[in-house]
């Protein structure tokens, strides 16, 4: 694309500074959404530069969904279908997100990247970076993580919608912006309702490397166990102690270990403990589990009763108590009945000059919960890797390829009058 040096410029520009607001979201806040006050100031920074773009229909609700229209400009009589774009605001609360301090590698000769702080990007331990030379590589400073999930995907879609204002005779059809908060703890679609979109297809901007399209992901639940043991002084415990803190040990040794995230790849799922805390009375433990089967998300959840129910025969009098809640569902089967879909999304990255390559989400997207909800919504990529790390890094390069995929999606669904 002729423009590639002018979206280069829109994308860092961009980018650079979303990263820098803190948006860390909470798993812990299950009162409000959004689950941090922090997500407000990049949200309504959006707001704003959506209104300088010259987009009028913008809504910004109670719940942090920004939602903006860039209307259709095609000929009187010619109508297109509405499509989607959605990334979310949040980052993962799995690493610091507080002062972010991008630092950008420019033309990348394939070394060792040192990010400060005593931490050191080495592509022998991240291959991917062995594909980038030459390249501008974006990282924080060792310190945080660099928020390229989803703030990539954020700049990427800004910077299309900024291409088409300043290209007004290149014709699309009408377009939907939809930003979201807290999908890091997959509650970010909790209040979200689809009536508020007319798309009859969306598009996550949420994906990783060149020319990635992601159509399936996990069958997603989420669980907590709660130990009761009886506490009593250690010097007259015999007997008479039931020690939580030692329950809920003996159920994580119980989880497979070779049914763990460090054990398993590509289509095999997993159990994930989170986090743990308690005392001799009272323990509690959170966690994930991960299928891209829906029947072996279910063995998982079942086998969970069955860990809890062993914990309490070797320790009598002990209880465990195992609640497990849904997150979200594998989205092949809502994106497999239009095959529109893909095919368009699957020109449009050709058109970019990149070679798509369809791939499975070892995770999730709000993609997933808005398929649920009727409308299907592939997820694209956005040249950010090592993501929820200190190690998170984006390629400048990829970046401006998707943001060319993205504009030519707008423009070949406009074709489909």
């Amino acid at each position: 694309m002729k423009d590639e040096k002018w979206i280069k410029e829109q994308l860092l520009d961009k980018f650079l500074r979303y990263v820098k607001i803190d948006t860390k979201s909470d798993p812990h806040n299950t009162k409000v959404i959004p689950s941090t006050q922090c997500q407000w100031d990049l949200l309504n920074l959006l707001k704003s530069e959506l209104k300088e773009l010259g987009i009028d229909k913008i809504t910004l609700n109670e719940h942090g969904y920004l939602i903006a229209v860039l209307e259709s400009n095609l000929k009187e009589g010619e109508k297109a279908p509405v499509i989607g774009l959605m990334a979310h605001v949040d980052t993962s609360p799995d690493m610091s997100g507080t002062d972010v301090k991008p630092k950008l590698t420019q033309n990348y000769d394939l070394k060792d990247i040192v990010l400060g702080n005593g931490y050191v990007l080495k592509p022998e331990e991240y291959p991917d970076l062995l594909s980038h030379k030459g390249d501008t590589i974006i990282t924080s400073d060792g310190s945080t993580l660099l928020g390229a999930d989803d703030k990539a995907g954020i700049a990427e879609i800004m910077t299309a919608l900024a291409w088409f204002k300043s290209n007004p005779d290149a014709s699309h059809g009408e377009v939907e912006i939809i930003f979201t908060p807290d999908e890091e703890t997959g509650k970010g679609l909790d209040f979200f309702n689809k009536d508020w979109l007319n798309a009859r297809c969306c598009y996550t901007i949420d994906g990783s490397e060149l020319g990635s399209i992601e159509a399936e992901c996990f069958n997603a639940a989420g669980f907590e166990i709660k130990f009761k043991g009886r506490v009593i002084h250690p010097g007259s415990a015999r007997g008479k102690l039931i020690n939580a803190v030692s329950m809920a040990g003996t159920f994580l040794s119980l989880l497979p270990a070779n049914e763990s995230p460090e054990a398993t790849d590509k289509r095999y799922g997993y159990y994930s403990p989170m986090e743990i805390e308690g005392n001799l009375d009272e323990a509690k433990l959170g966690g994930i589990l991960r299928d891209f089967d829906s029947a072996e998300l279910s063995r998982r959840i079942e086998a969970l009763d069955v860990f809890g129910k062993a914990v309490e025969a070797k320790y009598p009098g002990g209880v465990v108590e195992v609640k497990t809640r849904k997150q979200y569902a594998n989205m092949i089967e809502h994106i497999s009945k239009d095959e529109k879909v893909i095919e368009i999304l699957e020109n449009a990255v050709t058109a970019a000059g990149v070679s798509p390559v369809r791939d499975i989400i070892r995770g999730g997207t709000d993609g997933s919960r808005l398929s649920e909800m009727g409308i299907p919504t592939p997820n694209i990529y956005t040249g950010g890797h090592n993501y929820h790390s200190r190690y998170e890094w984006a390629s400048v390069n990829t970046m401006v390829k998707a943001s060319e995929t993205i504009i030519n999606l707008i423009q070949l669904w406009s074709k489909e009058i």
